[in-house]
């Protein structure tokens, strides 16, 4: 486990399970999901070196060559890369690196989550080494709905473009204008800065360059607003993605 203990804020991060913020509390209300009986639906955690799915499980170098990811969480589809699901090595205060497996084998990740003044800052670095295959990285918070006192979260968040989904809930690489809520979609162009608030509690902006979000709010007790440097089944798509990603949860009174 590695500690955080700054001012207002106490976090936890949990090495083993995926170097993921398994608590973060901020004046004494805890803002990271608990464990819901799957891997996949807690807590904060990076999504390397792909973010969210990958159709089939199958990605391609740039020599065409097809390599079968893991596809168990989310069959058939492989879910959300590798480092949500691996342990990673403390490498300096809020510092972490990851050894990624086959077939990205040789390339790093270096996780860095570190708190200035009201704010969290988390980055994201990709080192190929000899690897030679398609990488785009997400943070995937889950907020929970209820903080025990105050209003549920709401977000605030908006996008000129969405990608249209198939019926396997992948994007089909069509885009469209943004349709009502429920979300689990993918969103380009957005418009200011995204934020989850909780009605005279606290609210999180999310400050961060990204140029795809994905936004989850099919959930009845958590949601998610996740910046990525493109979309899921961004090689499918065409679409690459920077080896590089950070951003700023600042934290204000709601």
């Amino acid at each position: 486990m590695q500690y955080i203990d700054d001012a207002e804020f106490q976090i936890a991060i949990d090495l083993d399970q995926g170097g993921r913020i398994a608590s973060l509390k901020w004046r004494d209300m805890e803002f990271a999901s608990p464990f819901r009986g799957e891997i996949h639906t807690w807590g904060w955690y990076s999504m390397v070196p792909w973010a969210g799915r990958i159709r089939d499980g199958i990605i391609r170098n740039a020599r065409g060559k097809e390599f079968q990811l893991p596809v168990t969480i989310d069959p058939p589809h492989a879910l959300h890369g590798f480092g949500f699901a691996s342990s990673w090595q403390e490498i300096g205060a809020g510092r972490s690196l990851l050894h990624l497996p086959a077939p990205y084998g040789g390339a790093t990740v270096e996780q860095r989550i570190e708190v200035l003044d009201d704010a969290l800052r988390w980055s994201l670095e990709y080192e190929p080494g000899d690897c030679d295959l398609p990488v785009w990285l997400g943070i995937h918070p889950w907020f929970p709905r209820d903080l025990g006192h105050g209003g549920s979260a709401e977000i605030e968040f908006a996008a000129e473009l969405m990608l249209e989904r198939d019926g396997e809930g992948l994007p089909s690489g069509k885009l469209i204008a943004p349709i009502k809520q429920p979300w689990d979609d993918a969103f380009t162009q957005i418009r200011g800065v995204p934020a989850v608030v909780w009605e005279d509690t606290a609210r999180i902006d999310i400050e961060c360059d990204a140029p795809w979000w994905v936004v989850y709010t099919e959930d009845a007790d958590a949601i998610c607003i996740e910046p990525q440097t493109a979309p899921p089944d961004a090689a499918n798509l065409g679409i690459s993605g920077e080896h590089y990603l950070e951003a700023l949860f600042v934290f204000s009174e709601g």
